[in-house]
């Protein structure tokens, strides 16, 4: 390999103009300590009914919870989302669809949790526990709810960096809700 094919196969300009690598790795750092719960990003379908109460902690971009505007607490993204979710026990997500990306659920904690699934009028069920995954392609309707008696902890990654904002089935009454 040429010198010249080597600088070709390196991305330019990867720090931004005005930071030192030091403070753009930096920046690309997020620690638990300086995470927060955000109970409201999802709260308009919770206030129509508390079973759908649950919490996203964002460490790479905003994910597909509809977010407006960057969290600048969060890792920008580019290729992907990454955040965890507080699931109450009891609580429910509700059916719901991306068209334009593949979503991975990882339990970090729980042992009940059950995702079901629609597509074309197929319909499916899996219980998943602790350290279980499941990565749900673009186009299948998929919900969850943590059918076990403590909260449990979900890993939620999204492949594109501002994935389009999940829609709902339209006889689901979610789908009616205006976001706030």
């Amino acid at each position: 390999m040429t010198a010249e094919t080597i600088s070709a196969k390196k991305p330019a300009n990867l720090i931004p103009e005005g930071k030192s690598f030091e403070q753009w790795i930096t920046s690309r750092i997020a620690r638990f300590k300086t995470r927060t719960y955000d109970w409201d990003v999802l709260k308009f379908q919770a206030d129509f009914d508390p079973k759908y109460r649950r919490a996203q902690m964002r460490y790479v971009g905003t994910g597909g919870t509809g977010k407006e505007g960057p969290d600048e607490n969060a890792v920008p993204a580019e290729h992907f989302t990454f955040s965890t979710m507080v699931l109450p026990a009891g609580c429910e997500g509700p059916l719901h669809i991306h068209t334009d990306v593949e979503e991975v659920f990882f339990i970090l904690k729980g042992e009940s949790i059950r995702l079901f699934f629609e597509h074309e009028g197929h319909k499916w069920e899996a219980t998943l526990g602790e350290r279980d995954l499941i990565s749900v392609p673009a186009g299948v309707y998929r919900g969850l709810r943590n059918e076990g008696r403590e909260e449990a902890l979900m890993c939620v990654m999204l492949g594109a960096p501002k994935p389009v904002t999940p829609t709902y089935p339209p006889d689901h009454p979610v789908a009616k809700l205006k976001r706030k």
